[in-house]
């Protein structure tokens, strides 16, 4: 077991949170970097070699600020600390990160900092931290449970009555989670920790009269993910511009990969015939898939199944392929097409926004092939952007723009449904009005983008029933 200290990051602060109490339950001691920032680009541009991408300035950047504060301080950091990330191979610069981290911190002064690297496709380490099927079975966990946590806090916080109460009852509850993680995060012990934070998030209050366009982030793994400088912290700020903001999980990535190995090992299998070896590969692909996407709906159902559900790959790749060969690997591969046309299709979103770093291959792939699915589905409200660390009035400046069109959508789409329903703007922000349409929990349904259309749809017969007779005479 390694003495010194391991460095990681590269996530969402809920994220890495999780992930340390995981890391530090096998035995290791564990620090998760700060949300890199824009002077961690700076000293990743002074410190990498030109042509790489953000996510490896920012992310390398940020290590190296890390490691010469600590270094300021007098931590011996070569002694103290092993960093570790992930290693990867592809059409894709990320195949690169691993010979750049050791590069860059050989040129900022630490040279004998060891890096250890875990790579992705293999699950295998190399390094001072050994990836076993303990540790990966509780970095699983951790990262599924910050994914549905995260997801409940972008669903209800552009609807909390009292600005900040979301927020302050989440950060509550990770801290338990975060201790649970630590002891071996037992199944049984994190639901436990979800159904106290559900309890204690039904004690606040939610104003669904809000009509709120939902736009999905999608992108490069790193800049859509991260929320930080990294992506101009894209995803508050589309909260404070008045939209509801849907994530994606890492567990959608996580399962995008175990659906691709399944896709090499069929065509492994047509190409030299049936084997033990093959056979037994198949099954614990398929084993892993659905023991990972029961886990997934284990973990909504502790929050009343309100976090979303992950979308069937097969599905997805099914809704790509006249678009983007499945088969197409690296970076994000037929992911961002496919969840483009899941959102319009399957009315997910109002607006589909991908961000991306600048000049990034497998992105730029995959916005060549958007613009035939706008061909397609002309009522789709998308928008690719590029962030470069600088440039972020004219990226938000763009993004307002089709903002705009969605909060029109968003608008259309609920009048339609009151029309549908007769019933008037005034008596729907009466009958909301009441506490037993106030929960966070309250039912939604339909097949509408709209969290406001959806609790109209689903509860206008208790609505019709909340109402003073003379407002609901003639409604039904």
């Amino acid at each position: 077991m390694a003495k010194k200290t391991i460095l990681f990051g590269g996530l969402t602060p809920t994220h890495e949170l999780l992930m340390k109490g995981a890391v530090e339950s096998v035995g290791y001691r564990a620090e998760f970097l700060p949300t890199p920032d824009n002077v961690s680009l700076a000293i990743g541009r002074e410190f990498c070699n030109r042509g790489m991408c953000n996510p490896a300035y920012y992310t390398i950047g940020n290590l190296i600020k890390f490691l010469k504060q600590k270094a300021a301080e007098g931590v011996d950091v070569e002694k103290e600390y092993t960093f570790t990330t992930i290693g990867a191979c592809g059409p894709c610069r990320f195949g690169m990160y691993e010979s750049e981290y050791r590069h860059a911190v050989r040129e900022a002064g630490f040279k004998n900092l060891s890096i250890s690297i875990l790579n992705q496709s293999k699950l295998s380490s190399e390094g001072e931290v050994e990836l076993t099927p303990t540790l990966v079975w509780r970095l699983i966990k951790a990262v599924w449970t910050a994914d549905i946590v995260r997801d409940i806090g972008y669903q209800l916080r552009p609807y909390e009555v009292e600005k900040g109460s979301v927020d302050k009852v989440i950060s509550e509850y990770l801290q338990e989670l975060y201790a649970a993680m630590k002891k071996g995060g037992k199944v049984k012990e994190i639901l436990s920790i979800l159904v106290k934070l559900r309890k204690s998030l039904n004690s606040l209050r939610f104003d669904y009269t809000r009509v709120k366009p939902v736009v999905s982030v999608i992108g490069e793994f790193w800049a859509h993910t991260t929320e930080g400088d990294g992506n101009y912290r894209i995803h508050r700020w589309l909260e404070e511009e008045g939209a509801e903001v849907k994530p994606e999980p890492i567990a959608g990535w996580i399962d995008y990969q175990l659906f691709m190995q399944e896709k090499k090992l069929l065509l492994e299998i047509k190409a030299k015939g049936l084997s033990y070896q093959r056979i037994k590969r198949f099954i614990a692909v398929k084993t892993a898939s659905s023991l990972l996407r029961w886990l997934y709906n284990l973990l909504r159902g502790a929050l009343s199944f309100r976090p979303r559900a992950l979308p069937p790959q097969k599905y997805l790749a099914e809704l790509a392929k006249d678009y983007y060969d499945p088969l197409v690997v690296g970076g994000e591969g037929y992911l961002e097409v496919a969840k483009h046309i899941y959102s319009v299709k399957e009315k997910k979103a109002h607006m589909v926004l991908s961000v991306k770093p600048f000049g990034c291959m497998p992105s730029t792939q995959s916005d060549g092939a958007q613009s035939k699915v706008l061909l397609d589905y002309p009522e789709s409200i998308f928008i690719s952007v590029e962030t470069s660390g600088d440039g972020e009035v004219n990226v938000k400046s763009r993004i307002q723009m089709k903002l705009f069109e969605a909060k029109k959508a968003a608008e259309k789409e609920f009048e339609e449904v009151l029309e549908k329903l007769k019933l008037t703007r005034e008596a729907f922000v009466r009958a909301f009005s009441s506490p037993e349409l106030q929960k966070p929990f309250i039912k939604l349904s339909g097949k509408f983008a709209g969290t406001a259309a959806r609790a109209l749809y689903a509860n206008f017969q208790k609505a019709y029933s909340l109402l003073p007779e003379r407002e609901a005479e003639g409604t039904v």
